[in-house]
């Protein structure tokens, strides 16, 4: 068959997790719904991700309790700012799985951690940035 993405013309990409707290500023966007239970983080006019508290059941089968939160998935952002964004978690105490880093394949800064839901997030800055 033929693939559906081809077939109806994707054109954004809104992911939506699975949180215990909406209402918890995350990543400094702006918020775009507001509520305990709905959120959609906004930059610049554009939803970026969705936030759904985990208790909602309104949609069957996005929350499985048993199933350890965010594995295998990764959250990954861009910024132009990546020094502020970096005091920004140092300053949340979050767990950092990965320090300030080069990557040196893509050329860019990076920084892994874990939100307080537990899903792996990585900002870095644009592809190049790092270069030598």
């Amino acid at each position: 068959g033929e693939d559906v993405c081809k077939m109806s013309k994707i054109k954004s990409v809104e992911p939506l997790i699975v949180v215990k707290d909406v209402e918890i500023a995350v990543l400094g966007f702006e918020s775009g719904h507001g509520g305990d239970e709905y959120e959609m983080l906004m930059s610049d006019g554009k939803m970026m991700l969705q936030l759904h508290h985990q208790t909602e059941t309104d949609h069957p089968g996005m929350w499985d309790a048993k199933t350890r939160v965010g594995n295998g998935a990764v959250l990954w952002f861009r910024t132009d700012d990546f020094d502020q964004f970096v005091q920004r978690v140092q300053e949340a105490k979050v767990e950092i799985v990965a320090v300030p880093h080069i990557n040196t394949s893509a050329q860019q800064h990076e920084i892994w951690f874990r939100d307080p839901d537990g899903y792996m997030v990585v900002v870095c800055d644009n592809m190049g940035d790092a270069k030598n």
